[in-house]
């Protein structure tokens, strides 16, 4: 591909992140990266284009900071796959479409490309909560997947023995994704995805051995009661998006809930929590 391509680089709250990333999918239909937690780039062919779509994200989300730079005349629609790698969790081995692997006689694959759902494990938070998810699933569990967006989390702990999965999800454009990741890895007739509010409807999927909330520390609070209402006697639940400096503010939560801290995980400054119901 010739001519000069327009490198747009946002930066805002990376509470948003998440949001903002999808909404750069789903307007250029190129894949985004986040450099840092709170930056995040992707490519245009248009500087007019990335000017109109930077105004456009500033009207919807408020205050961010973009920059806008010419890049080489390089064939930016595939480049972007250049930072995305096949990535190892134990027995779990995550990797996109165009990069096959081999696993090892104990390891599972599961494929997931970049789309406007979110969840591909090049998120520390998703990278998280994945390692928390094979440290902790025992197989034969029922898992239920709070924040599901692509259905990374139920369909990896499908692939390491989970004997059913269900996914809720408010985003009701995310669910076509899923099922599709679903059916691409084989699971989708163990794996259910719902649109609805987690909150409403945790309790009537559950019980639930392992429970995953991979969405916001206001949020992961917020369903804490839903989570426990779903959550059987013994059951783990898993924490995931949110920053290392929300550690903290979330540990006291959890105690006063009485939920034993069994493990955690820290990638490229988000933080994850697993815990069990005593």
């Amino acid at each position: 591909m010739t001519g000069t391509w327009w490198r747009l680089t946002i930066t805002c709250d990376p509470n948003q992140s998440d949001a903002i990333a999808a909404a750069l999918v789903t307007a250029t239909g190129n894949g985004v990266e986040e450099l840092v937690a709170g930056t995040i780039c992707t490519t245009l062919d248009s500087e007019d284009g990335a000017d109109r779509l930077l105004q456009g994200l500033v009207a919807r989300f408020g205050d961010l900071h973009g920059e806008i730079i010419a890049t080489d005349a390089i064939d930016w629609s595939t480049r972007w796959r250049d930072g995305i790698v096949t990535r190892t969790f134990g027995r779990l081995v995550l990797t996109p479409s165009w990069l096959p692997v081999e696993p090892l006689p104990a390891q599972v694959v599961v494929s997931i490309d970049p789309e406007s759902a979110f969840g591909s494990g090049e998120h520390g938070s998703t990278r998280g909560a994945l390692a928390l998810v094979e440290q902790h699933l025992h197989p034969g569990d029922r898992v239920l997947d709070l924040g599901s967006g692509s259905g990374i989390l139920a369909i990896a702990a499908v692939k390491l023995g989970a004997r059913s999965a269900i996914g809720i999800e408010v985003d009701e454009e995310s669910l076509p994704i899923a099922d599709a990741n679903a059916r691409k890895n084989g699971v989708h007739r163990m794996v259910t995805f719902l649109c609805g509010d987690a909150s409403d409807l945790a309790a009537l999927a559950g019980p639930a051995d392992l429970i995953c909330s991979n969405i916001l520390r206001s949020v992961n609070t917020m369903l804490l009661p839903s989570i426990l209402d779903a959550l059987a006697p013994a059951g783990i639940a898993i924490f995931a998006g949110m920053e290392e400096t929300e550690e903290p503010m979330f540990r006291p939560v959890l105690v006063a809930h009485g939920l034993d801290l069994i493990g955690d995980a820290r990638d490229a400054g988000w933080w994850s929590a697993a815990v069990r119901r005593p």
